[in-house]
């Protein structure tokens, strides 16, 4: 049995990773800095390093599931030095701590690690990170600062998350095409979108097979390719607003201050090979989900 400290437990991936702890023979601790009426969360700041090693200690942890970070892709431009701290110091203390104690740090990192230079064939783990944004490069810190400790871990880089909790893409959208006559959604960014349920029950298999032998980068996402106009069809038809009018259009037609990837389609095979996670298909999965939103 492993103690598994899990962070940001109130986000998307936490909320599905309590889910996953019900049925499991592990024991789990699940921290945040924002408390949620009825659902159990001890505090803990990552940022401060003699908070996360006394955790680790007293609690006896040996594995810890990062999914907490800093994740407003906008606003990081202007609050560079609060994304840096989430997004690069914190793993940093995290793998500081699992290093101390030998244990396993699993950190999510992002396809915003990528987008720079132009590439139209799925990225892979050896691909050179070129973010374009401080969101992407902050994330990017924090992988190399956690390679760098030379701890126990694996990285994995998802993209597109969406789930029953929270604010994301599906839950907007589903919102908008059943309340909006028409909306207008860009389709020349491509990649593929992730259950977080999916990514959680991936993490699962990864902390009951880590031998101490897998340590590195992995990619995590579902199957298929779509861009964000497909991924808004989809949703649209999953949740039955199919008088709504979603048209196509580029990504200068939504100015920011940040250019996303136009491509960030991720490769899977690492994880699939070296772990045996299987991975479902970007549709079923979406169609599970939304099923669960309106039946909640």
């Amino acid at each position: 049995m492993r103690n598994i400290l899990i962070t940001g437990a109130n986000g998307q991936l936490g909320n599905e990773m309590r889910i996953i702890a019900k049925s499991s023979a592990n024991r789990f601790i699940f921290t945040d800095v924002n408390e949620v009426e009825g659902v159990e969360t001890t505090f803990l700041d990552i940022t401060d390093l003699d908070a996360v090693r006394k955790m680790v200690v007293e609690c006896g942890i040996d594995t810890i599931v990062n999914c907490a970070a800093y994740t407003n892709v906008d606003r990081a431009e202007e609050e560079v030095e609060i994304a840096t701290l989430l997004n690069a110091k914190a793993p940093e203390n995290l793998a500081k701590a699992m290093k101390e104690v030998g244990g396993l740090l699993i950190h999510i990192s992002t396809d915003y690690v990528f987008g720079k230079e132009p590439y139209n064939t799925p990225c892979t783990e050896e691909q050179t990170g070129t973010p374009t944004g401080i969101y992407g490069q902050t994330k990017l810190l924090g992988e190399q600062a956690i390679l760098a400790t030379e701890c126990h871990h694996v990285i994995i880089r998802t993209a597109w998350l969406y789930s029953e909790f929270g604010k994301n893409f599906c839950k907007t959208m589903m919102n908008l095409t059943a309340t909006k006559p028409q909306l207008k959604v860009v389709f020349d960014q491509v990649g593929t979108p992730t259950y977080a349920l999916d990514l959680a029950k991936a993490i699962e298999v990864v902390i009951n097979r880590f031998d101490g032998t897998q340590r590195g980068i992995y990619h995590y996402s579902n199957e298929g390719v779509c861009s964000w106009f497909d991924f808004t069809k989809m949703i649209a038809l999953y949740n039955g607003s199919t008088e709504c009018d979603v048209q196509p259009c580029h990504s200068n037609e939504f100015p920011s201050p940040v250019k996303r990837p136009s491509y960030s389609v991720l490769d899977k095979t690492k994880i699939k090979e070296v772990f045996g996670v299987k991975v479902p298909y970007w549709t079923d999965s979406l169609e599970k989900c939304i099923y669960n939103i309106k039946n909640q």
